[in-house]
């Protein structure tokens, strides 16, 4: 693949989700079924998918969760399925519920039963994580299911790319009471009174109000400043040359003035305070440059 091919890859994101069987007591998990979703990092939708149920090297392991049976009997197993898996992992941003800690490892526990090198990200999305240092509490817990409920999106169906779409879903609600917390902060927390929008707890309220404002916690990227409006130099007294002075028709408006009233004119507008570029969260910052959330 060439450096273009390859800088692509790693700028797409793959929503993913396993379902397993319950530890053995051994500790020995089986893949049951594996789904994908390919997300364009710009627009944050899908534009490709894949899901698989995969046949355990013990069928008596499969829960009765997993009504039915006989097509998880019938199903392929992971060596059969490891080449579409890897293609689709390998090379590019995962994200996902908890993957850190349960999904990623029990892919790289398939992978190597079957002999084979697993598939390596460009970046990692855990939304647990991200959830738990931006979002909170505020809908009680941080489980998928639970957070599905509070926005309305539906009831999980433990299903792997049911489980994919949803996730993704989730994380757009999220962002954007997150963006709007940013950036309209009183209109907020008038709606988080009346239980409108938040229905933040007492406890949760309190400990946002002693955490530092979004704005000012420290990105993994340079903010973006903000660009003074057309026509601001014109309002503010006009154009002037290298000394300071008015030119144009600036410079007649002013000509009966002292000249140290003149020279000082510069000096009072670079004192006005900047504007305020528009505060972007840590949690946008890595949805729209995932690349940079390393393992």
């Amino acid at each position: 693949m060439n450096g273009s091919g390859n800088n692509r890859r790693m700028s797409e994101i793959v929503f993913f989700d396993v379902e397993t069987t319950a530890p053995s007591p051994a500790g020995r998990w089986w893949l049951l079924e594996f789904g994908a979703i390919l997300v364009c990092p710009r627009k944050l939708v899908e534009v490709a998918s894949y899901e698989t149920l995969i046949r355990p090297g013990d069928l008596s392991a499969v829960s009765r969760r997993f009504t039915d049976v006989e097509a998880i009997a019938s199903a392929p197993t992971f060596r059969e399925v490891a080449d579409k898996i890897f293609e689709i992992l390998d090379g590019r941003v995962w994200a996902g519920h908890n993957i850190q800690r349960f999904d990623c490892p029990r892919l790289r526990e398939a992978f190597a039963d079957i002999g084979r090198p697993a598939p390596e990200p460009a970046g990692v999305i855990d939304s647990l994580n991200v959830l738990a240092a931006e979002f909170g509490r505020r809908a009680g817990d941080l489980k998928m299911a639970t957070l599905a409920t509070y926005f309305g999106i539906g009831t999980q169906k433990h299903r792997s790319l049911d489980d994919a779409r949803m996730n993704l879903e989730v994380l757009k609600h999220c962002a954007t009471v997150l963006l709007l917390e940013s950036t309209l902060p009183q209109a907020m927390q008038l709606a988080g009174r009346d239980g409108a929008v938040t229905r933040r707890s007492g406890s949760t309220a309190s400990a946002a109000h002693h955490r530092p404002a979004m704005s000012q916690t420290k990105l993994p990227f340079a903010p973006v400043k903000a660009v003074p409006a057309a026509g601001t130099a014109h309002k503010s007294g006009g154009k002037r040359d290298s000394l300071g002075k008015p030119v144009g028709r600036a410079a007649n408006a002013t000509s009966n003035k002292p000249v140290a009233e003149a020279a000082a004119a510069p000096a009072a507008l670079s004192a006005r305070p900047p504007r305020r570029p528009t505060a972007v969260t840590p949690f946008h910052m890595i949805l729209r440059h995932s690349r940079a959330i390393l393992r």
